[in-house]
């Protein structure tokens, strides 16, 4: 039987092991009760010995002083360690937020995803940020010998001292939601990375523009109708390590041939699509990585393995140009619909990607 942590304000064990602690952040209720969401954080337990400068990365702590926060995608949840390790040996605080309804923050009886409008994951994120500022947690900087001289000559300063920049991470519907975000709230956040984000639907503009005002209607009608879910397992299949892919995760937050959409969910999303069509003005650095090709097919085709079976990555791509004045693209040749659930050398080519767009417009 599955157990909760408590919503009393303090850190305990999380799913993903010793490095790695959550926070159940209440929300209020709801038609379907209590509702939370949930903050891991990664407080690696030998931090003070990867950070001496023999450990260093290469490109060096590029983003020391950062918070970094990863939002997740549909029918999923955060299970991806070798990304927080990333992030935190380069000088980030690294968290990463279940939403309600998802993952660690979903309740027996509560509708898998259900929400009415993507604006309501403001309170999500608000409760995340809160808790990430109450966090008095520094990592250790890394110092190389010239810098650690020049520090004994330079007054202390209390990590209070100066604010901490905020970097947003965003994976599938995860980065629809928070380019959204960053758009209502400027000047809240200072980056924005982007992996897959799900920016338009499969069908394009003009299937989402037929669909829309269809699943609007039906939503007023029986706000809790769902959709059956036209999840056929394939992109399942490349993923997990009990079929041909790589990774154990909880397969009760992350079914292997999804879950019911609920009609207004999928409303929600076709609007926050059709703002992003509009164009949004994100004024800050953003990346964007897709993979390189798709293959959306009903049928299996072992292309799957190494391509986006989710989403058309041109369209992702041409999409982002107008979430802001400052994008980068970068398509990444092999990649999965989630990039870092990608075999080694695909993930590394995205991590790659990262430390060069961060030393140029980061620094």
């Amino acid at each position: 039987m599955q157990t909760f942590t408590p919503p009393d304000g303090r850190w305990h064990p999380d799913v993903l092991g010793d490095d790695f602690e959550q926070r159940t952040l209440p929300l209020g209720v709801d038609a379907e009760g209590d509702v939370f969401a949930t903050l891991v954080r990664y407080r690696p337990k030998d931090a003070a010995r990867s950070a001496q400068p023999g450990r260093l990365p290469a490109g060096g702590q590029i983003f020391a002083g950062w918070d970094v926060l990863y939002v997740h995608g549909w029918n999923d949840y955060f299970f991806h360690p070798h990304v927080a390790r990333w992030f935190a040996e380069r000088g980030a605080r690294f968290y990463a937020l279940d939403l309600r309804k998802y993952g660690r923050s979903l309740r027996p009886g509560q509708t898998h995803g259900l929400i009415s409008n993507l604006s309501e994951y403001d309170y999500d994120i608000a409760a995340a940020l809160e808790a990430m500022a109450d966090d008095p947690f520094e990592p250790t900087r890394a110092r190389r010998p010239l810098e650690e001289i020049a520090s004994l000559l330079t007054p202390a300063r209390s990590h209070h001292a100066h604010k901490r920049r905020l970097a947003l991470f965003g994976h599938s519907t995860g980065g629809l939601i928070l380019s959204l975000w960053a758009d209502r709230h400027a000047g809240r956040a200072d980056a924005l990375l982007l992996n897959s984000p799900w920016l338009e639907l499969q069908a394009k503009a003009i299937g989402r523009q037929v669909i829309a005002p269809m699943l609007e209607l039906q939503s007023r009608v029986d706000p809790h109708n769902t959709l059956p879910s036209i999840d056929l397992g394939y992109y399942n299949r490349s993923v997990s390590a009990e079929a041909r892919g790589q990774w154990t995760f909880n397969e009760e937050w992350r079914l292997p041939r999804g879950c019911d959409m609920p009609a207004i969910w999928l409303s929600a999303v076709l609007a926050g699509h059709a703002r992003v069509a509009a164009g949004l003005d994100v004024r800050i650095p953003i990346l964007t990585m897709t993979s390189a090709h798709s293959t959306l097919s009903t049928t299996w085709n072992d292309a799957m393995l190494r391509t986006d079976s989710v989403l058309n990555v041109r369209d992702v791509a041409e999409r982002a140009l107008g979430l802001g004045p400052e994008v980068t693209v970068v398509r990444i040749e092999d990649a999965l619909h989630d990039i870092f659930l990608s075999r080694p050398r695909v993930r590394q080519a995205a991590f790659d990607s990262i430390a060069r767009w961060a030393g140029g417009y980061l620094r």
